[in-house]
């Protein structure tokens, strides 16, 4: 496998909270121990023959300062009471030979689950548009997820997802990660 193909995928989330917007943020990032990295974004494709590692054990691959590629949902308010969200969807296809897709959701007035189940329906609904699964874009998410477990072609769906209520005079940020590991 190519050495600029991403081995392993580490799935993690944070919430931060501080009077600045920007530190409310790295707060956030260092409840998703990721604060340390020179984050890059990419777009959203779940490598081929990816393995999913958890946060403890793909964080022991890098080291600090390293540049690190993540698929990031970002959602941040300054307002008393207000709620948001921040969610990755994963969709991965049967044959791992294959790609999947991660998506990006970030939200306001969603709840964790709300704000889950939508990234990873849209996941699921781009990898089922690439691998030929006919569906009905206006079924329900049951009707859906019923059509694509029949079909065989997608053989997992999840997502992390990080939601918070907004802080009375500060800043509440939220963030959801993919993070490709070489």
């Amino acid at each position: 496998m190519a050495r600029d193909v991403a081995r392993y995928i580490c799935l993690t989330k944070g919430v931060g909270r501080h009077r600045e917007r920007l530190a409310s943020f790295e707060e956030a990032l260092r409840d998703a121990k990721i604060a340390h990295y020179n984050l890059v974004h990419v777009s959203s494709i779940f490598p081929p023959n990816c393995k999913i590692l958890p946060v403890s054990k793909g964080i022991l691959r890098l080291r600090p300062g390293q540049i690190v590629h993540v698929v990031l949902a970002r959602s941040e308010t300054n307002e008393s009471h207000r709620l948001i969200a921040a969610s990755i969807g994963l969709a991965i296809p049967k044959d791992h030979g294959q790609f999947g897709y991660l998506s990006e959701h970030h939200s306001f007035g969603e709840t964790e689950e709300q704000a889950g189940e939508y990234a990873e329906d849209l996941a699921a609904s781009m990898l089922a548009s690439t691998v030929g699964v006919d569906f009905d874009k206006e079924a329900s998410w049951d009707e859906q997820r019923e059509i694509w477990k029949i079909s065989g072609k997608i053989v997992k769906t999840t997502n992390v997802t990080q939601s918070a209520i907004g802080a009375a005079n500060k800043w509440t940020s939220v963030v959801a990660a993919a993070v490709l590991v070489f």
